[in-house]
């Protein structure tokens, strides 16, 4: 299983510098609705399954020329949405660099809890069980391997991706995930393999539409779930 890790495209809140969270009515702005039509042109060749995202405003507005090119009915998982920042939601990004936590949060993200908000350990909890319980899901409905999307958020996106890698919560602000960029991971019976991460480029790699076609692997294909000696088959 192959899952797009969507980040929405550019919000107003982003262009405002505030902490959006999960502000109502957070919408993309120009240039992020110019990133929504472009994901068709960049990955709408691709034999994508399923759509899922968080129920905020700014992701929804985000695949919604995706899904109509795609045919494809977005599901809403709240485990997708945006970390809940508390009394932080709505604050300059500028005035938040000087409270105490803000320095936690760069280095020391998993003891991270914000005020009246949630914590990023339980962030990284409820995103990697959405993504893994889709996955799941989706396998057993369509029998074989799908590409799907997931449209979420920054944080959310690194922490899955830290997951992915195996890497400590801690190190997932090593990890970038800007606006509308498309991280790549497939899911496999013994473990997770990174495939692209803040892809923002014009098209994806279209060798995923094999990833996501067993009969064109070939009889050459190594076994699921086992890294190629070598590191590549290219």
């Amino acid at each position: 299983m192959t899952v797009l890790l969507l980040r929405h495209g550019r919000s107003t809140s982003n262009t405002a510098h505030t902490l959006a969270g999960r502000s109502p009515g957070v919408d993309l702005d120009d240039r992020g609705r110019e990133q929504a039509e472009a994901l068709v042109e960049r990955i709408g060749s691709l034999p994508i399954r399923a759509i899922v995202r968080s129920p905020l405003l700014r992701c929804g507005r985000t695949v919604e020329p995706l899904a109509a090119a795609l045919g494809v009915e977005p599901a809403v998982d709240d485990r997708l949405a945006e970390v809940d920042y508390g009394a932080w939601t709505g604050r300059k990004l500028g005035d938040l660099v000087k409270e105490p936590l803000w320095a936690v949060v760069q280095q020391q993200p998993s003891a991270a809890v914000f005020p009246d908000g949630e914590g990023l350990a339980a962030v990284q909890a409820r995103a990697v069980s959405a993504v893994r319980e889709h996955d799941r899901r989706l396998a057993d409905e369509h029998g074989t391997d799908v590409l799907w999307v997931a449209c979420t958020h920054g944080d959310v996106i690194k922490a899955v991706l830290a997951d992915a890698l195996g890497t400590h919560l801690d190190s997932f602000q090593r990890i970038n995930a800007d606006p509308a960029s498309v991280s790549v991971i497939r899911y496999t019976t013994l473990r997770p393999f990174v495939v692209h991460v803040n892809h923002t480029g014009a098209a994806l790699n279209p060798a995923l539409a094999v990833v996501a076609d067993p009969d064109k692997s070939g009889d050459g294909a190594v076994p699921s779930g086992e890294a190629v000696v070598g590191g590549s088959t290219e």
